[in-house]
């Protein structure tokens, strides 16, 4: 502790050092958790049958009977990306046109019964989040208007439900409308009924490798093949998209780590070449190596442990002032923005190890030294 607040300033610059640098890791690596906060979410009970070439390309509604066939296989429901807007382009979030069931295979949604009967018997209704709704400030029975750029002109929609996420990682973003409004406009240039995607409920989640393979192989000749797969291996799919994007993060997390490694090594490299004929000193009255290291590597630890909980502390009121933002304004690729338990301990276990790395050299220096060198070093 006397070492520790022998040189006040030094090590409050280094306590700063390190704080700087665990605000750095700890937000990066709550980017990183809140890419797959979607995934870790998924259900183990639905698969997501697609085109096998690209989620782009629409499958025929003629599919629905086969797949309800395959044993094992509970429910089947659909839908299909609207890719609107509304208002402004730049109010970007998830809107889905779905057949009445889709609804039923998400447990975790909760909607009041009054409200989902209100929206099953309108055609025009909509189904929004409860986030969605406080960024638009929208309420039941509004009327909302989304300008289609895959599905061209402006679209009409009035709010019959809201729903709430069960659990913390539920998104709350996105809007759900009858399918049968796209499936009309289908009809219009003689496309024929055509969907996005199957969302296929399954009894005994050990049975999914037989269920996906036995939907695949009906469509395996056909014009539009098959791709079935987990919910969890669906969302997965979507994040690796950005693999560029979290490639650079994790590597930024790293480099960080490494500046903190190198102000823990420089700090401990000035303190212990100040303190060599102490530790002659120490050596002649009778303390061993293992001393000597207790004092080291202790004050390293201390230093690097207090800089990484100022760190911490720091970076968890910067997530939280940001997180509902980015969780309002961003929650369908972001549901859930927080500091986890976990992402708190890595910066503090990476940040002691990085000082126990940087004392490595002075501790062998300190014990290797001989005691007439090292009285040799007075004044």
């Amino acid at each position: 502790m006397k070492n520790f607040m022998r040189n006040r300033l030094r090590t409050v610059l280094t306590i700063l050092g390190i704080a700087v640098g665990v605000i750095a890791f700890a937000f990066l690596e709550t980017v990183l958790a809140a890419y797959y906060i979607g995934v870790e979410a998924s259900s183990e009970n639905r698969l997501v049958t697609r085109h096998r070439v690209s989620l782009f390309n629409l499958l025929p509604v003629s599919q629905l009977e086969k797949i309800q066939q395959v044993p094992g296989v509970t429910q089947v429901s659909y839908g299909i990306w609207f890719g609107g807007y509304y208002k402004d382009p730049a109010n970007f979030f998830g809107q889905f046109a779905i057949d009445p069931g889709y609804i039923d295979l998400y447990p975790e949604f909760i909607i009041p019964a009054d409200q989902k009967k209100a929206y099953n018997e309108e055609l025009q209704a909509a189904i929004v989040g409860r986030k969605l709704a406080d960024r638009f400030g929208w309420k039941l029975g509004d009327r909302v208007t989304l300008t289609g750029s895959i599905f061209s002109g402006d679209w009409d929609f009035i709010i019959r439900a809201i729903y709430k996420g069960r659990d913390r990682a539920t998104d709350e973003t996105a809007m759900f409308f009858h399918w049968k409004r796209i499936d009309e406009r289908f009809r219009e240039f003689d496309r024929g009924s055509q969907v996005g995607w199957w969302l296929v409920g399954v009894e005994d989640p050990s049975q999914n490798g037989r269920i996906s393979d036995a939907i695949d192989s009906q469509f395996l000749n056909s014009s539009a093949p098959t791709l079935t797969e987990t919910e969890k291996e669906f969302n997965l799919s979507f994040v690796s998209m950005m693999g560029t994007i979290i490639t650079i993060i994790k590597v930024a997390s790293w480099i960080v780590i490494g500046i903190i490694l190198l102000i823990m090594a420089n700090t401990m490299g000035m303190a212990a070449r100040e303190r060599t004929t102490e530790y002659g000193v120490m050596k002649t009255l009778g303390f061993r190596a293992l001393h000597l290291i207790s004092l080291i590597g202790g004050e390293a630890l201390l230093v690097a442990f207090a800089g990484a909980a100022l760190g911490c502390a720091v970076a968890f009121g910067l997530v939280s002032l940001i997180g509902a933002f980015i969780e309002m304004q961003m929650g369908s690729m972001f549901p859930v923005f927080e500091l986890t338990p976990l992402t708190v301990a890595q910066a503090i276990g990476l940040a002691m190890l990085a000082g126990l790395l940087a004392c490595t050299v002075p501790i062998i220096r300190a014990v290797q030294v001989p005691i007439a060198d090292a009285l040799r070093r007075l004044g």
